[in-house]
Protein backbone atom coordinates (compact mmCIF):
# COMPACT_ATOMS: atom_id res chain seq x y z
CA UNK A 1 0.00 0.00 0.00
CA UNK A 2 2.55 2.32 1.06
CA UNK A 3 5.03 1.92 -2.06
CA UNK A 4 2.20 1.63 -4.21
CA UNK A 5 1.05 5.49 -2.94
CA UNK A 6 4.91 6.56 -3.20
CA UNK A 7 5.34 5.56 -6.90
CA UNK A 8 1.91 7.77 -7.34
CA UNK A 9 3.30 10.87 -5.30
CA UNK A 10 5.29 12.32 -8.33
CA UNK A 11 1.99 12.65 -10.16
CA UNK A 12 0.49 14.01 -7.37
CA UNK A 13 2.73 16.70 -6.57
CA UNK A 14 2.93 17.62 -9.62
CA UNK A 15 -0.65 18.66 -9.73
CA UNK A 16 -0.42 19.77 -6.59
CA UNK A 17 2.59 22.41 -7.28
CA UNK A 18 0.93 23.59 -10.38
CA UNK A 19 -2.63 23.67 -8.47
CA UNK A 20 -0.61 25.95 -5.70
CA UNK A 21 1.66 28.14 -8.04
CA UNK A 22 -1.83 28.94 -10.20
CA UNK A 23 -4.24 29.47 -6.81
CA UNK A 24 -0.95 31.58 -5.52
CA UNK A 25 -0.71 34.03 -8.74
CA UNK A 26 -4.65 34.54 -8.96
CA UNK A 27 -4.21 33.62 -12.97
CA UNK A 28 -4.15 29.62 -14.13
CA UNK A 29 -2.40 31.10 -17.43
CA UNK A 30 0.20 33.04 -15.78
CA UNK A 31 2.28 29.81 -14.47
CA UNK A 32 3.49 27.52 -16.91
CA UNK A 33 2.87 23.58 -15.98
CA UNK A 34 6.52 23.12 -17.22
CA UNK A 35 7.33 24.76 -13.60
CA UNK A 36 5.51 22.16 -12.05
CA UNK A 37 7.21 18.96 -14.24
CA UNK A 38 10.34 20.31 -12.90
CA UNK A 39 9.32 20.21 -9.42
CA UNK A 40 7.55 16.68 -9.98
CA UNK A 41 10.75 15.90 -11.57
CA UNK A 42 13.34 16.87 -8.92
CA UNK A 43 10.82 15.19 -6.30
CA UNK A 44 10.75 12.04 -7.78
CA UNK A 45 14.08 11.75 -8.33
CA UNK A 46 15.62 13.01 -4.87
CA UNK A 47 12.47 11.27 -2.75
CA UNK A 48 11.85 7.60 -4.72
CA UNK A 49 14.93 5.64 -3.61
CA UNK A 50 12.74 2.40 -4.05
CA UNK A 51 13.59 2.40 -7.62
CA UNK A 52 17.38 2.47 -6.33
CA UNK A 53 19.89 3.66 -3.84
CA UNK A 54 21.60 5.83 -5.43
CA UNK A 55 21.06 9.08 -6.63
CA UNK A 56 22.97 8.84 -10.51
CA UNK A 57 20.56 5.33 -11.38
CA UNK A 58 17.81 7.26 -10.30
CA UNK A 59 18.41 10.47 -12.68
CA UNK A 60 19.07 7.32 -15.39
CA UNK A 61 15.65 5.66 -15.48
CA UNK A 62 14.39 9.53 -15.75
CA UNK A 63 16.45 10.27 -18.47
CA UNK A 64 15.49 6.52 -20.17
CA UNK A 65 12.05 7.89 -20.01
CA UNK A 66 12.81 11.49 -21.35
CA UNK A 67 15.43 10.06 -24.14
CA UNK A 68 12.21 7.55 -24.91
CA UNK A 69 11.94 7.13 -28.95
CA UNK A 70 8.02 8.41 -28.98
CA UNK A 71 9.33 11.39 -26.71
CA UNK A 72 12.09 12.07 -29.38
CA UNK A 73 10.43 11.90 -32.55
CA UNK A 74 7.29 14.48 -30.76
CA UNK A 75 10.41 16.70 -30.25
CA UNK A 76 11.64 16.03 -33.99
CA UNK A 77 7.77 17.09 -34.71
CA UNK A 78 7.37 19.84 -32.35
CA UNK A 79 10.62 21.61 -34.02
CA UNK A 80 9.80 21.53 -38.00
CA UNK A 81 6.28 22.47 -37.15
CA UNK A 82 7.67 25.58 -35.33
CA UNK A 83 9.85 26.36 -37.97
CA UNK A 84 7.22 25.84 -40.67
CA UNK A 85 4.57 28.03 -39.12
CA UNK A 86 6.72 30.64 -38.39
CA UNK A 87 8.40 30.84 -41.46
CA UNK A 88 5.18 30.42 -43.43
CA UNK A 89 3.84 33.16 -41.51
CA UNK A 90 6.88 35.88 -42.31
CA UNK A 91 6.32 34.72 -45.85
CA UNK A 92 2.54 36.11 -46.06
CA UNK A 93 1.01 32.41 -46.31
CA UNK A 94 -1.44 32.86 -43.46
CA UNK A 95 -3.09 36.06 -44.75
CA UNK A 96 -2.82 34.30 -47.93
CA UNK A 97 -5.08 31.23 -47.35
CA UNK A 98 -7.42 33.55 -45.00
CA UNK A 99 -8.30 35.80 -48.04
CA UNK A 100 -8.51 32.78 -49.96
CA UNK A 101 -10.96 30.64 -48.01
CA UNK A 102 -13.16 33.76 -47.01
CA UNK A 103 -13.83 34.36 -50.58
CA UNK A 104 -15.97 31.16 -51.11
CA UNK A 105 -16.83 30.03 -47.61
CA UNK A 106 -19.19 31.89 -45.77
CA UNK A 107 -18.82 32.91 -42.25
CA UNK A 108 -21.86 31.42 -40.89
CA UNK A 109 -21.05 27.86 -42.03
CA UNK A 110 -16.84 28.11 -41.25
CA UNK A 111 -16.77 26.13 -38.13
CA UNK A 112 -19.06 22.69 -39.35
CA UNK A 113 -16.35 22.98 -42.62
CA UNK A 114 -13.28 23.34 -40.56
CA UNK A 115 -14.52 20.29 -38.88
CA UNK A 116 -15.42 18.65 -41.26
CA UNK A 117 -11.81 19.28 -43.10
CA UNK A 118 -10.24 18.47 -39.73
CA UNK A 119 -12.19 15.10 -39.42
CA UNK A 120 -11.29 14.30 -42.85
CA UNK A 121 -7.49 14.78 -42.91
CA UNK A 122 -7.47 13.26 -39.60
CA UNK A 123 -9.07 10.18 -41.01
CA UNK A 124 -6.23 10.52 -43.73
CA UNK A 125 -2.90 10.97 -42.58
CA UNK A 126 -4.02 8.84 -39.02
CA UNK A 127 -1.91 11.44 -36.66
CA UNK A 128 -3.68 14.30 -34.42
CA UNK A 129 -0.79 16.48 -33.96
CA UNK A 130 -0.20 16.48 -38.10
CA UNK A 131 -3.80 17.28 -38.67
CA UNK A 132 -3.07 19.84 -36.08
CA UNK A 133 0.04 21.26 -37.54
CA UNK A 134 -1.62 21.44 -40.70
CA UNK A 135 -4.81 23.45 -39.99
CA UNK A 136 -3.98 25.26 -36.63
CA UNK A 137 -1.87 27.95 -38.50
CA UNK A 138 -4.81 28.65 -40.81
CA UNK A 139 -7.40 28.34 -38.57
CA UNK A 140 -5.83 30.73 -35.97
CA UNK A 141 -5.44 33.57 -39.23
CA UNK A 142 -9.66 33.07 -39.80
CA UNK A 143 -10.31 33.74 -36.48
CA UNK A 144 -7.99 36.69 -36.32
CA UNK A 145 -9.31 38.00 -39.37
CA UNK A 146 -13.28 37.70 -38.56
CA UNK A 147 -12.33 38.72 -34.86
CA UNK A 148 -13.60 35.40 -33.53
CA UNK A 149 -12.69 33.68 -30.41
CA UNK A 150 -9.41 31.88 -31.61
CA UNK A 151 -9.59 28.87 -28.85
CA UNK A 152 -13.12 27.94 -29.93
CA UNK A 153 -11.52 28.04 -33.60
CA UNK A 154 -8.58 25.90 -32.62
CA UNK A 155 -10.96 23.77 -30.26
CA UNK A 156 -12.41 22.82 -33.77
CA UNK A 157 -9.69 21.22 -35.27
CA UNK A 158 -8.31 19.51 -32.55
CA UNK A 159 -11.75 17.83 -32.41
CA UNK A 160 -11.93 16.71 -35.71
CA UNK A 161 -8.04 15.69 -35.25
CA UNK A 162 -9.24 13.24 -32.93
CA UNK A 163 -11.53 11.81 -35.42
CA UNK A 164 -9.43 10.65 -37.37
CA UNK A 165 -7.02 9.29 -34.86
CA UNK A 166 -9.57 7.16 -33.36
CA UNK A 167 -10.43 5.65 -36.48
CA UNK A 168 -7.65 5.53 -39.61
CA UNK A 169 -6.29 2.85 -40.55
CA UNK A 170 -2.98 3.94 -40.25
CA UNK A 171 -3.31 5.82 -36.67
CA UNK A 172 -0.65 4.29 -34.22
CA UNK A 173 -3.60 4.15 -31.91
CA UNK A 174 -5.50 1.99 -34.01
CA UNK A 175 -2.61 -0.45 -35.01
CA UNK A 176 -1.57 -0.71 -31.21
CA UNK A 177 -4.96 -1.15 -30.00
CA UNK A 178 -5.47 -3.83 -32.56
CA UNK A 179 -2.53 -5.66 -31.82
CA UNK A 180 -2.66 -5.85 -28.40
CA UNK A 181 -6.08 -6.92 -28.72
CA UNK A 182 -6.11 -9.49 -31.30
CA UNK A 183 -8.70 -8.60 -33.68
CA UNK A 184 -8.43 -6.91 -37.42
CA UNK A 185 -8.54 -3.32 -38.41
CA UNK A 186 -11.72 -3.73 -40.71
CA UNK A 187 -13.71 -5.38 -37.41
CA UNK A 188 -12.43 -2.62 -34.97
CA UNK A 189 -13.24 0.43 -37.36
CA UNK A 190 -16.78 -0.81 -38.24
CA UNK A 191 -17.47 -1.52 -33.88
CA UNK A 192 -15.45 1.95 -33.04
CA UNK A 193 -17.41 3.92 -35.84
CA UNK A 194 -21.08 3.30 -34.60
CA UNK A 195 -19.48 4.20 -31.15
CA UNK A 196 -18.29 7.23 -32.29
CA UNK A 197 -20.52 8.62 -35.19
CA UNK A 198 -23.38 9.51 -33.26
CA UNK A 199 -20.83 12.30 -31.37
CA UNK A 200 -19.47 12.97 -34.84
CA UNK A 201 -22.92 14.54 -36.03
CA UNK A 202 -23.86 15.98 -33.01
CA UNK A 203 -20.60 17.86 -32.95
CA UNK A 204 -21.14 19.04 -36.40
CA UNK A 205 -24.85 19.90 -35.33
CA UNK A 206 -23.45 22.30 -32.60
CA UNK A 207 -21.11 23.75 -34.91
CA UNK A 208 -23.85 24.81 -37.35
CA UNK A 209 -25.95 25.80 -34.81
CA UNK A 210 -23.67 28.36 -32.79
CA UNK A 211 -22.02 29.51 -35.33
CA UNK A 212 -18.95 31.79 -34.41
CA UNK A 213 -18.81 33.87 -31.25
CA UNK A 214 -17.88 37.17 -31.70
CA UNK A 215 -17.36 36.73 -35.53
CA UNK A 216 -17.60 40.30 -37.29
CA UNK A 217 -17.77 41.21 -41.23
CA UNK A 218 -14.45 41.10 -42.95
CA UNK A 219 -12.97 43.04 -46.03
CA UNK A 220 -11.50 40.12 -48.42
CA UNK A 221 -8.87 40.82 -50.55
CA UNK A 222 -9.22 40.55 -54.00
CA UNK A 223 -5.96 40.80 -54.76
CA UNK A 224 -4.64 38.05 -52.60
CA UNK A 225 -1.83 36.60 -53.24
CA UNK A 226 -2.83 33.16 -53.75
CA UNK A 227 0.71 31.68 -54.53
CA UNK A 228 1.78 32.37 -51.06
CA UNK A 229 -0.95 29.69 -49.97
CA UNK A 230 0.83 26.77 -51.53
CA UNK A 231 2.62 25.41 -48.88
CA UNK A 232 -0.40 24.93 -46.99
CA UNK A 233 -1.96 23.04 -49.68
CA UNK A 234 1.19 21.20 -50.37
CA UNK A 235 0.96 19.85 -46.36
CA UNK A 236 -2.23 18.60 -46.92
CA UNK A 237 -1.50 17.03 -50.00
CA UNK A 238 1.33 15.84 -49.06
CA UNK A 239 -0.57 14.49 -45.49
CA UNK A 240 -3.62 13.01 -47.50
CA UNK A 241 -1.12 10.90 -49.45
CA UNK A 242 -0.02 9.72 -46.49
CA UNK A 243 3.33 10.64 -46.34
CA UNK A 244 5.35 10.79 -42.54
CA UNK A 245 4.39 13.91 -40.92
CA UNK A 246 7.86 14.81 -40.53
CA UNK A 247 7.98 14.79 -44.06
CA UNK A 248 5.53 17.01 -45.04
CA UNK A 249 7.03 19.31 -42.57
CA UNK A 250 10.00 19.56 -44.47
CA UNK A 251 8.47 19.53 -47.71
CA UNK A 252 6.12 22.65 -46.28
CA UNK A 253 9.75 24.35 -44.79
CA UNK A 254 11.35 23.77 -48.67
CA UNK A 255 8.32 25.30 -50.27
CA UNK A 256 7.78 28.26 -47.62
CA UNK A 257 11.92 29.08 -48.46
CA UNK A 258 11.18 28.66 -52.39
CA UNK A 259 8.12 30.77 -52.78
CA UNK A 260 9.17 33.51 -50.29
CA UNK A 261 12.61 34.09 -51.67
CA UNK A 262 11.46 34.20 -55.27
CA UNK A 263 8.37 36.06 -54.74
CA UNK A 264 10.47 38.78 -52.52
CA UNK A 265 8.38 37.86 -49.28
CA UNK A 266 11.35 36.95 -47.64
CA UNK A 267 15.52 37.37 -47.45
CA UNK A 268 17.76 34.33 -46.70
CA UNK A 269 18.26 36.01 -43.59
CA UNK A 270 14.88 36.61 -42.55
CA UNK A 271 14.01 33.36 -43.21
CA UNK A 272 16.58 31.53 -40.77
CA UNK A 273 15.57 34.53 -38.39
CA UNK A 274 11.85 33.30 -39.15
CA UNK A 275 13.10 29.52 -38.42
CA UNK A 276 14.43 30.71 -34.86
CA UNK A 277 11.65 32.48 -33.57
CA UNK A 278 9.81 29.06 -34.37
CA UNK A 279 12.01 26.89 -33.20
CA UNK A 280 11.75 29.30 -29.87
CA UNK A 281 8.50 28.98 -30.20
CA UNK A 282 8.81 25.17 -29.32
CA UNK A 283 11.40 25.29 -26.61
CA UNK A 284 8.44 24.65 -23.31
CA UNK A 285 6.98 22.32 -25.24
CA UNK A 286 9.80 20.39 -25.08
CA UNK A 287 10.62 20.67 -21.89
CA UNK A 288 7.50 19.44 -20.96
CA UNK A 289 7.53 16.43 -23.14
CA UNK A 290 11.00 15.45 -21.63
CA UNK A 291 10.06 16.17 -18.36
CA UNK A 292 6.83 13.73 -18.85
CA UNK A 293 8.55 11.31 -20.18
CA UNK A 294 10.91 11.25 -17.64
CA UNK A 295 8.35 11.58 -14.83
CA UNK A 296 6.35 8.49 -16.22
CA UNK A 297 9.26 6.42 -16.43
CA UNK A 298 10.16 6.79 -12.69
CA UNK A 299 6.46 5.97 -11.90
CA UNK A 300 6.37 3.13 -14.00
CA UNK A 301 9.57 1.46 -12.72
CA UNK A 302 8.28 2.05 -9.03
CA UNK A 303 5.94 0.24 -9.59
CA UNK A 304 2.94 3.05 -9.83
CA UNK A 305 0.91 1.52 -13.01
CA UNK A 306 0.95 -1.99 -11.45
CA UNK A 307 -0.41 -0.75 -7.93
CA UNK A 308 -3.37 1.07 -9.75
CA UNK A 309 -4.53 -1.46 -11.52
CA UNK A 310 -4.44 -3.75 -8.87
CA UNK A 311 -6.76 -1.42 -7.30
CA UNK A 312 -9.21 -1.08 -10.03
CA UNK A 313 -9.39 -4.78 -11.03
CA UNK A 314 -10.04 -5.72 -7.60
CA UNK A 315 -14.24 -5.74 -7.71
CA UNK A 316 -14.94 -6.08 -11.64
CA UNK A 317 -17.80 -8.64 -12.00
CA UNK A 318 -19.36 -9.53 -15.43
CA UNK A 319 -18.58 -7.76 -18.60
CA UNK A 320 -19.76 -3.92 -17.73
CA UNK A 321 -17.39 -4.17 -15.26
CA UNK A 322 -14.58 -5.68 -17.27
CA UNK A 323 -15.44 -3.07 -19.94
CA UNK A 324 -15.59 -0.21 -17.63
CA UNK A 325 -12.01 -1.35 -15.98
CA UNK A 326 -10.77 -1.25 -19.46
CA UNK A 327 -11.90 2.23 -20.11
CA UNK A 328 -10.65 3.63 -16.81
CA UNK A 329 -7.28 2.13 -17.13
CA UNK A 330 -6.90 3.24 -20.15
CA UNK A 331 -7.73 6.89 -19.17
CA UNK A 332 -5.51 6.95 -16.23
CA UNK A 333 -2.42 5.27 -18.30
CA UNK A 334 -3.27 8.51 -20.65
CA UNK A 335 -3.34 10.89 -18.04
CA UNK A 336 0.05 9.60 -16.61
CA UNK A 337 1.76 9.44 -20.11
CA UNK A 338 0.11 11.99 -22.05
CA UNK A 339 0.21 10.02 -24.93
CA UNK A 340 -2.73 7.62 -26.35
CA UNK A 341 -0.54 5.28 -27.86
CA UNK A 342 1.85 4.47 -25.18
CA UNK A 343 -1.24 4.34 -22.86
CA UNK A 344 -2.49 1.44 -24.92
CA UNK A 345 0.50 -0.41 -25.05
CA UNK A 346 0.78 -0.43 -21.34
CA UNK A 347 -2.29 -1.43 -20.89
CA UNK A 348 -3.18 -3.69 -23.75
CA UNK A 349 -2.44 -6.64 -22.12
CA UNK A 350 -4.06 -6.47 -19.10
CA UNK A 351 -7.29 -5.04 -21.48
CA UNK A 352 -6.56 -8.52 -23.40
CA UNK A 353 -6.77 -11.07 -19.90
CA UNK A 354 -10.23 -9.20 -18.66
CA UNK A 355 -11.72 -9.53 -22.49
CA UNK A 356 -10.93 -13.08 -22.29
CA UNK A 357 -12.10 -13.64 -18.85
CA UNK A 358 -15.11 -11.93 -18.73
CA UNK A 359 -16.10 -12.07 -22.65
CA UNK A 360 -15.71 -9.00 -24.24
CA UNK A 361 -15.37 -9.21 -27.67
CA UNK A 362 -11.89 -7.92 -29.07
CA UNK A 363 -13.11 -5.68 -31.43
CA UNK A 364 -14.76 -3.63 -28.82
CA UNK A 365 -12.27 -3.79 -26.14
CA UNK A 366 -9.64 -2.34 -29.01
CA UNK A 367 -13.16 0.14 -29.77
CA UNK A 368 -12.87 1.33 -26.14
CA UNK A 369 -9.01 1.46 -25.32
CA UNK A 370 -8.64 3.80 -28.84
CA UNK A 371 -12.10 6.01 -27.80
CA UNK A 372 -11.25 6.72 -24.40
CA UNK A 373 -7.40 7.08 -25.30
CA UNK A 374 -8.64 9.90 -27.19
CA UNK A 375 -11.18 11.05 -24.82
CA UNK A 376 -8.92 11.51 -22.31
CA UNK A 377 -5.76 12.78 -24.96
CA UNK A 378 -7.98 15.46 -25.81
CA UNK A 379 -8.94 16.96 -22.71
CA UNK A 380 -5.61 17.09 -20.51
CA UNK A 381 -4.42 19.91 -20.97
CA UNK A 382 -0.52 18.72 -21.39
CA UNK A 383 -1.00 16.03 -23.97
CA UNK A 384 1.16 16.73 -26.97
CA UNK A 385 -2.02 17.90 -29.38
CA UNK A 386 -3.44 20.63 -27.05
CA UNK A 387 0.18 22.10 -26.50
CA UNK A 388 0.86 22.09 -30.00
CA UNK A 389 -2.48 23.39 -30.78
CA UNK A 390 -2.14 25.98 -28.28
CA UNK A 391 1.42 26.98 -29.24
CA UNK A 392 0.93 27.66 -33.09
CA UNK A 393 -2.22 29.46 -31.93
CA UNK A 394 -1.13 31.64 -28.91
CA UNK A 395 -3.43 30.98 -26.35
CA UNK A 396 -3.76 28.59 -23.56
CA UNK A 397 -4.35 24.94 -23.37
CA UNK A 398 -6.90 25.40 -20.74
CA UNK A 399 -8.84 28.31 -22.73
CA UNK A 400 -9.38 25.52 -25.61
CA UNK A 401 -11.08 22.45 -23.52
CA UNK A 402 -14.48 23.84 -22.72
CA UNK A 403 -14.54 23.97 -26.54
CA UNK A 404 -13.67 20.38 -27.54
CA UNK A 405 -17.33 19.07 -27.82
CA UNK A 406 -16.06 15.96 -30.12
CA UNK A 407 -13.79 14.81 -27.55
CA UNK A 408 -15.84 15.37 -25.00
CA UNK A 409 -18.84 13.71 -26.73
CA UNK A 410 -16.90 10.40 -27.74
CA UNK A 411 -16.65 10.29 -23.78
CA UNK A 412 -19.84 10.06 -23.23
CA UNK A 413 -20.33 7.68 -26.01
CA UNK A 414 -17.91 5.39 -24.35
CA UNK A 415 -20.23 5.11 -21.15
CA UNK A 416 -23.24 4.72 -22.92
CA UNK A 417 -22.00 1.57 -25.28
CA UNK A 418 -20.45 0.47 -21.87
CA UNK A 419 -23.57 0.30 -19.68
CA UNK A 420 -26.16 -0.26 -22.55
CA UNK A 421 -23.74 -2.59 -24.40
CA UNK A 422 -24.02 -1.58 -28.08
CA UNK A 423 -22.98 -2.18 -30.73
CA UNK A 424 -23.92 -5.44 -30.58
CA UNK A 425 -21.17 -8.09 -31.72
CA UNK A 426 -20.94 -11.58 -33.20
CA UNK A 427 -17.60 -12.86 -33.38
Amino acid sequence: MKRGLLALSPIVVLLVAYLAMSLASGDFYRISISVAFVVAAVYAVVVMRNISRSLQERVSVFSEGASDKNIMYMIWIFVLAGIFAATAKAMGAVDATVHFTLRFVPTEFLPAGIFVAACFVSLSIGTSVGTIVALTPVVTGLAAQLGADTAQMVAIVVGGAFFGDNLSFISDTTIAATMTQGCNMRDKFRTNLLIVLPAALLSLGLYLFLGLSGAGDVDVATTAEWYKAIPYILVLVCAIAGMNVLIVLVVGIVATAIIGLASGSLSGVLFFEAADDGIISMCELIVITLMAGGLMNMVKQSGGFQYITALITRRISGKRGAEAAIAGLTILADMCTANNTIAIITMGPIARDLSLRYGVSPRKSASIMDTASCFAQGIIPYGAQLLMASGLAGVSPIEIIPHLYYPMAIGVMVVLSIVFQFPRIRD
